[in-house]
């Protein structure tokens, strides 16, 4: 990671390691399958490279100006960074969020000094994205609606940086890329550069089984708010993961050392269905956030 402050963000967001799961290898023998650990982003997970693109662009356009309160809605991990660099430069933050996220990410908004709403935990996202578009419409003089769901700096950022990070750690031999859909940022802006390094790169994304899921971050896109990001054309395939898989696959991930969060677990139940039907090939995928965030959960006392 190159030394800097977020009052410059790129200097110090990306560059994340890339871990070749071994472990899990032995499973899928010829087929070699590699994570981005993107934990180690200064924010704890992949979606500080949205963030800092988008507060960045903000900034030089004078969209976001001193006075002005960012406001956005989140599942968590991207209002944390837009907590973390607004406390870094001195901005006011408003984050929407679902009552039913873990205390972890709650207590680290606070801690970074960002007002915290909670909405309806039965309208997931969806209920987080219409009150922060009602506090924006109310008071638009007040705030930068940073609109992450919508906001082409979301997939720009994993273009100009994730894929090309996981090109150049792959001595560009990747042959599968799989991703999850939250705001779709990372799948549509990786995806869209992978695509044009080598056309022949399969791309994947996935996402919860069910409307009703405990994988934070992801969409059930069949009856969710669909982003205005998103699009369906890039993905060869999309698969349906459990919330049961995904805790269980945490825990088998938390016992080899890997620190893993929930959606990380999701991540990896759906590389393993892909890497079962492969004889050979290099699958990369993505591990948003590491399991601090979820230490609180009761998942990780059930039986694996």
């Amino acid at each position: 990671m190159t030394i800097g402050d977020l009052r410059s963000a790129p200097t110090v967001v990306g560059r994340t390691p890339l871990l070749r799961l071994r472990g899990f290898e032995r499973d899928v023998p010829g087929v070699e399958l590699y994570a981005k650990a993107e934990w180690h982003n200064p924010s704890g997970s992949v979606k500080a490279r949205a963030a800092a693109r988008i507060l960045d662009e903000a900034e030089r356009s004078s969209v976001l100006t001193p006075g002005r309160t960012i406001l956005d809605a989140s599942s968590g991990n991207t209002g944390i960074a837009y907590a973390m660099i607004g406390a870094a430069r001195g901005y006011r933050v408003a984050i929407c969020v679902p009552a039913n996220v873990t205390r972890e990410r709650v207590r680290t908004l606070h801690a970074y000094g960002a007002e915290v709403i909670l909405t309806d935990p039965l309208e997931g996202s969806d209920g987080a994205i219409r009150k922060a578009r009602a506090r924006f419409e109310a008071a638009p003089w007040k705030y930068f609606y940073a609109d992450q769901y919508n906001n082409d700096a979301n997939w720009r950022a994993h273009y100009d940086s994730t894929a090309p990070e996981i090109w150049a750690e792959t001595a560009g031999r990747v042959t599968h890329f799989i991703a999850g859909l939250g705001t779709s940022g990372t799948f549509v802006g990786t995806s869209r550069r992978l695509r044009e390094l080598n056309p022949g790169i399969r791309l994947i994304s996935f996402l919860p089984d069910a409307p009703l899921h405990g994988i934070e971050g992801l969409k059930h896109m069949d009856s969710a708010i669909v982003p205005g990001i998103y699009d369906p054309t890039l993905a060869h395939e999309s698969l349906r993961v459990s919330t049961e898989e995904s805790y269980a696959m945490t825990r088998r991930l938390a016992a080899q050392g890997i620190p893993a969060g929930v959606s990380s677990g999701a991540a990896m139940t759906a590389v393993l269905r892909v890497a079962s039907r492969l004889h050979h090939g290099v699958i990369v995928t993505i591990f948003p956030d590491g399991a601090e965030r979820y230490v609180s959960e009761r998942f990780w006392q059930e039986d694996a």
